[in-house]
């Protein structure tokens, strides 16, 4: 599954930087669908797929593709992630992207989209590409028009310790803000730290202003804030107000500010050892608390962000992201050939049980077997509006800003205005 924080951050710190040498990157894109006197098309495929079991599993889809399409040739370019990153910044700035590559949509997308270098798919994948769940294209699509094709699509989530949350006296998982807070006041009378956080990893706590700003402010205030470059709304305001009042109960876990989101002291430990009562993180969450800790086991549940009572959004409105493929400019159509094979149901299938991905095809659900993963993925079809990742939504340097300014507000050195106040700045700058 390789490593999901790294996964899930994905173009975090890519830019679209020119001067970049690009001359030890042989030509990708561009010369790979003609010129053979066989008449057999090669198509580079880009991915991240480095790591056991997904690199054995991609490469034999590859070869099943091939054996379907005797004429076509894959070519797997496998990097692992920053490398990725680095080298992906580096064709953009020279304009050569590959046939098919790892896009998490947003920002980054949205760069190589207006530099003309990113093939249009909304025609080319219908009716196929309408079947999939539709809050897993949301990522890659821009003014309307889909710009990649998702393979995979989770969200940010509580994970809790019932055992932990039945000795506070808590019944239930909280609907509400409110209710939520009295949960963390009852762990903390019972002895147990509420929350693990790795504040030495400032994406961790970005999902609580996030959120927060969603369910104040609204899903669609977030993105047009973006298009207006201005994030000083009460809304925004009221979430850093939200996230100052939780941090007052100090309900993380001792030395929170230095510790890391995976190592054996961090957060995913502290509740997979038990330690802490819950984390708001991603479905790759059980599989990390296991890795880092020993894992809760029948202990472990699932329950969605809170509700803010007064606030504009809905508790079915969801936070998140995953990945998908985007085609350069031009491709040719053994590369869209190729993603509407990746995203048959057959294909899907053996993704989510070989690799552990959540299903882009409605028909691949039956492929799940994990209670909680089960709820996950009931809450994504059900949900009313989606917003990607801020640090992958957003420009590059304005979702580190994001990430930064909240993270000063977790630490004590921002207020709830100097956040939306800088951020507010980085936007306007970015114009």
């Amino acid at each position: 599954m390789g490593d999901p924080a790294l996964s899930r951050r994905g173009f975090l710190a890519a830019s679209v930087a020119a001067g970049l040498g690009v001359t030890a990157l042989s030509g990708c894109g561009g010369d790979s669908d003609g010129g053979s006197s066989s008449g057999t098309t090669t198509i580079e495929w880009w991915n991240i797929s480095t790591t056991e079991p997904t690199k054995t599993v991609w490469a034999s889809l590859a070869q099943q593709f091939e054996a379907q399409n005797p004429k076509v040739k894959v070519k797997i370019v496998q990097l692992e992630n920053d490398a990725y990153k680095s080298k992906m910044t580096a064709l953009t700035a020279s304009g050569k992207l590959p046939d098919i590559f790892h896009a998490w949509g947003g920002g980054v997308l949205k760069q190589q989209v207006d530099a003309g270098l990113v093939e249009d798919l909304t025609d080319r994948t219908q009716p196929w590409a309408d079947g999939l769940l539709s809050v897993s294209k949301q990522p890659y699509l821009l003014d309307g028009k889909l710009y990649g094709v998702p393979f995979d699509i989770g969200m940010i989530g509580f994970w809790y310790n019932k055992a932990l949350f039945k000795k506070a006296g808590i019944s239930a998982p909280p609907a509400t803000w409110s209710g939520f807070l009295d949960a963390v006041k009852k762990l903390k009378s019972a002895g147990i730290t509420p929350i693990g956080l790795a504040g030495k990893e400032s994406w961790t706590g970005m999902y609580y202003w996030a959120y927060l700003a969603m369910r104040t402010a609204g899903v669609d205030a977030l993105q047009q804030a973006d298009k207006n470059k201005d994030f000083t709304g009460d809304g925004f305001v009221q979430a850093g107000q939200h996230l100052k009042d939780l941090v007052a109960l100090q309900p993380f876990q001792r030395g929170f500010l230095g510790a890391a989101y995976s190592s054996p002291t961090g957060q995913a430990a502290a509740v997979g050892n038990g330690k802490a009562a819950m984390e708001l993180m991603g479905q790759w969450a059980p599989v990390v608390e296991a890795d880092a800790g020993k894992g809760l086991g029948r202990d472990l549940g699932f329950f969605p962000f809170p509700a803010v009572e007064g606030g504009a959004g809905k508790i079915t409105e969801v936070f998140g992201g995953g990945g998908g493929h985007a085609l350069r400019k031009g491709a040719p159509q053994a590369a869209v050939d190729f993603l509407k094979f990746f995203a048959s149901e057959t294909t899907d299938r053996e993704l989510v049980k070989k690799t552990g991905v959540l299903p882009v095809v409605p028909g691949a659900d039956s492929a799940l077997t994990d209670a909680n993963i089960k709820a996950v993925q009931a809450q994504l079809k059900g949900a009313t509006g989606f917003q990607l990742y801020l640090d992958q939504a957003y420009a590059p340097a304005l979702g580190q800003q994001v990430n930064d300014s909240v993270a000063g507000l977790i630490a004590g050195s921002k207020s709830p205005q100097q956040v939306t106040d800088a951020i507010t700045r980085t936007a306007k700058e970015e114009q």
